[in-house]
């Protein structure tokens, strides 16, 4: 009688043991199986975010095989460093921000023979999060074309508005270069723009309850927009 206890407990081990083993192998072989779908559907979304913000596409809504194809025919891509010069043999797909901050991907629209915009990625910290997102630029390198913030973790019905068409689209056609041809960026101001606001062309209005994201959003994108500036200098004075 008294080693049944003992049994019984030895019992219960083993079979938690077994469970938790049988568990590990279903989650180890379920991450394995899925990694090639997981790694498809991220390839996706940035392919589709950068020919969204290129305005090469307006509906998520198509194959990923079309997203793909078109991607391949009308997107270039390439590789600057900090001093505006073209990395050769690197593609921008291939660059990994974290391992290598020194160089800068470009994805470009292509339209026949010439570029006619200009996409790069954003990313900073906002208030509750790190939002990633990526600008285009007309072929002046000075004119929006569109942005996108498709990745953050910032509050609902406030800082969240950012993925917002409305507000996405009240950056189209903004200027980034003051008169002197200097970067100033576009700034998201507290509140709405008043009639006769100074600078409307660098401005647009702030998503109310969420000054503290418009601030970290206005930072990390001039930053971005300084970091691309070498390179963004040297093409305007090719096509100028």
């Amino acid at each position: 009688m008294a080693s049944k206890p003992r049994v019984t407990k030895a019992y219960t081990l083993g079979f938690a043991a077994a469970v938790t083993m049988v568990c590990s192998i279903l989650l180890a072989s379920a991450a394995t199986l899925l990694k090639e779908r997981q790694d498809q559907n991220i390839e996706f979304d940035i392919k589709y975010n950068i020919l969204s913000v290129l305005e090469l596409i307006e509906s998520k809504d198509v194959e990923a095989e079309k997203i793909f194809a078109l991607y391949d025919n009308s997107v270039k891509t390439f590789v600057v460093d900090l001093d505006g010069k073209l990395v050769a043999g690197r593609k921008a797909e291939d660059v990994d921000p974290k391992a290598e901050p020194d160089l800068l991907p470009v994805y470009a629209r292509q339209d026949g023979d010439e570029i006619t915009a200009y996409c790069i990625p954003t990313q900073g910290k906002a208030l509750w999060s790190t939002v990633k997102g990526y600008i285009a630029l007309e072929k002046d390198l000075n004119t929006i074309k569109g942005i996108t913030f498709y990745s953050h973790g910032e509050t609902p019905g406030l800082g969240g508005e950012i993925d917002k068409k409305w507000f996405t689209d009240a950056f189209k056609g903004k200027k980034i270069l003051n008169t002197d041809g200097q970067i100033v960026s576009v700034q998201i101001i507290k509140g709405k723009m008043r009639s006769g606001e100074k600078d409307p062309q660098h401005k647009v209005d702030g998503i109310s309850g969420a000054t503290l994201t418009g601030n970290g959003l206005n930072e990390f994108i001039k930053a971005t927009l300084e970091k691309y500036e070498p390179y963004f200098k040297t093409v305007r004075r090719e096509v100028s």
